[in-house]
């Protein structure tokens, strides 16, 4: 929101004075303000609003410390921690890097009969040279088998 309400006041700026330049201004004033705001920051109240938020830190902490202690004198202390499952992450990316390499290996099969249909053999299929013909039905065989796996028998985790 502060970075749309920023390009609206630019829009608005340029349309009131085209010469102005927002850029220079706010490298020219950056100095100022941040030192406003430090002077800010460094007044008697704020100083005091700190040392307040310390002290009532400081006045819960043994009670806090005590439920801890407690907690694990009791054996009922627990942490939470969130984590991925490697084994189902590793799963994943070696699926996806297997079918990356199978799709690798047919194209690599569709590209080789490719370049086969150009040479005459005797060996002929269908009137075509017979390996390049078996290349193509090789990897026609195998593009099936894996959109089949692909659509039927991944496994929802």
């Amino acid at each position: 929101m502060l970075g749309k309400a920023l390009l609206n006041l630019d829009r608005v700026g340029r349309k009131l004075d085209p010469e102005f330049d927002p850029n220079a201004s706010l490298r020219k004033n950056a100095v100022d303000l941040m030192q406003k705001k430090i002077r800010e920051s460094l007044k008697p109240g704020s100083f005091y609003d700190t040392l307040l938020d310390a002290k009532s830190f400081i006045e819960n902490l043994p009670g806090r410390v005590n439920q801890i202690m407690g907690s694990l004198a009791k054996n009922k202390f627990t942490i939470r921690v969130k984590v991925i499952d490697e084994k189902y992450f590793i799963s994943g990316l070696q699926e996806a890097a297997n079918r990356l390499t199978t799709g690798l290996i047919l194209a690599a099969l569709i590209v080789g009969a490719a370049l086969l249909m150009r040479i005459e053999t005797a060996f002929q299929i269908f009137g075509y040279p017979g390996l390049a013909i078996l290349f193509f039905l090789l990897a026609a065989i195998g593009g099936i088998a894996l959109v089949f796996r692909a659509l039927f028998m991944d496994k929802d985790k």
